[in-house]
């Protein structure tokens, strides 16, 4: 049976669904006003195995990831390249889809955008000034009262005794208490507004996912993620905002994925050390960006989740290293069609894996058990048995000759300085050198090895020809 690692009750618990064979699921979004960063990334790549192993295991997901396309950010960076709003926005969400779609993440089952859903937004704070949990400040911004929530902090573990003599919250002119939260925002010149109840002006963060997800899944529903760094005060405030507003459980098990770290040191641009995904790509993949998603995917979920993630060269080089020895026991033993018999020992050890908490980690070993066992045995079936579970992490889908090849098209030159063309130079060297050998001029074949060689092309002579691949 599947067991969750539940935010909420701080234990991993069976996971039973509200409606029997189907799962509705919520995860935070992108704020869209840069590119996606590592952490973006993460939390992409690590609800998308989640959805994938659900579907798998045999729900029917509903899965909703939002945009939040309306934000104080957002308001700044337009302002600053004096572009407007939805141009912004819209040119950063299709660079979030791209980068998405070269991590091998299937697109949401609904992907709302914040300022969709305005009128439910106000709605729900309706609700909350109706229920005594929302007051109208002095400064027209409409508040959220905590202290009259009485179970603020449960998902936390933060009293508001703790968090009045510690925590830095957000302070602003009439609040009732420091801690408060604004659920709607006065009008500010220049800046989008809607109509509501307490004059022109636009919700604030928090409010935005508890109406989406209303909206889409429900008032109570299975699964929320996000990033940890999402835990407080973000979705403390959607548990409040929900709860309050209709009086019963928001969320039944809250999923959170660990921190992205550099080198060891936490990712920020004040450390010189934030990188963006597009950043890694031309950094570490420039020659192949396709092959370089994929071993960014496999180096994200070869950690489990929950733990901190540590980015390094070495740590991507080693991913490289380890996605390339699972391809070369496919590219050895071409792989047979099949249906994955989770009866099967691997397949049951990898389900084992990943019914305990989406263990990854675990996962991926048994993946190079099987890719152990069928260089050993040379069986096509077990073959595709390894292709077919890593199918479930979104892995190992490429053609073994593709993936050792590289695919070139759109993605610049060879080498820096190098005259071949993609693919079809190689090719056509690769028979320069066959007729070279075939007329014992072994000098000329051995040229056109090395020429192949100073720009990272590997050839590699087989009872079934020369084939090719890269350094």
């Amino acid at each position: 049976m599947l067991k969750i690692y539940n935010s909420l009750s701080r234990s991993k618990q069976d996971f039973v669904p509200i409606e029997p064979g189907k799962v509705r699921m919520y995860v935070c979004g992108m704020t869209v006003y840069d590119y996606c960063h590592l952490g973006h990334a993460r939390v992409l790549v690590v609800f998308d195995m989640i959805q994938r192993w659900l579907k798998a295991d045999g729900y029917d997901v509903t899965y909703v990831r939002n945009i939040t396309d309306i934000d104080d950010k957002i308001i700044k960076r337009a302002a600053e390249n004096h572009e407007a709003i939805d141009v912004l926005t819209g040119r950063f969400i299709a660079a979030m889809d791209e980068d998405a779609a070269k991590l091998g993440v299937e697109k949401p089952t609904y992907e709302p955008r914040a300022t969709q859903f305005v009128p439910g937004m106000v709605a729900m704070i309706q609700a909350l000034m109706d229920n005594g949990l929302a007051y109208v400040a002095k400064s027209g911004d409409v508040c959220y009262s905590v202290h009259k929530f009485p179970g603020y902090g449960k998902l936390s573990g933060k009293s508001l005794d703790d968090l009045r003599a510690g925590e830095r919250v957000e302070v602003a002119v009439g609040k009732d208490d420091p801690l408060d939260f604004v659920l709607w925002k006065s009008a500010k010149p220049d800046e989008p507004q809607w109509d509501s109840p307490w004059g022109s002006g636009r919700p604030g963060w928090h409010i935005e996912c508890s109406v989406m997800s209303d909206a889409l899944l429900g008032d109570h529903f299975d699964i929320h993620g996000g990033g940890a760094d999402l835990q407080f005060p973000h979705h403390e405030n959607e548990i409040a905002q929900s709860e309050g507003a209709h009086g019963h459980q928001h969320v039944n098990y809250w999923i959170h994925n660990g921190f992205v770290r550099v080198d060891n040191e936490k990712m920020s641009k004040s450390l010189g050390n934030f990188f963006t995904i597009r950043e890694v790509f031309d950094k570490k993949f420039a020659d192949d960006k396709i092959k370089g998603a994929e071993i960014i995917r496999f180096f994200i979920l070869r950690a489990h989740y929950r733990s901190p993630l540590n980015y390094s060269d070495q740590h991507l080089d080693d991913a490289k290293g380890a996605l390339t020895r699972l391809y070369t026991a496919l590219k050895n033993v071409p792989p047979d069609e099949v249906t994955v018999d989770w009866h099967d020992p691997y397949a049951a050890a990898f389900k084992a894996a990943m019914e305990d908490d989406f263990n990854t980690a675990e996962a991926v070993a048994v993946l190079f058990d099987l890719a152990g066992e069928v260089n050993k045995s040379r069986d096509a079936r077990l073959a595709g048995l390894l292709r077919s579970l890593g199918a479930t992490l979104g892995l190992l889908q490429r053609d073994p000759d593709e993936f050792f090849q590289g695919t070139m098209a759109g993605w610049g030159t060879l080498a820096e300085g190098s005259s071949l063309k993609p693919n079809v130079d190689i090719e056509r060297l690769i028979e320069k050198r066959m007729v070279a050998k075939n007329a014992k001029n072994y000098a000329e074949a051995d040229r056109i090895r090395k020429e192949l060689l100073d720009v990272g092309i590997v050839l590699e002579d087989t009872a079934q020809g020369t084939v090719w691949r890269r350094n």
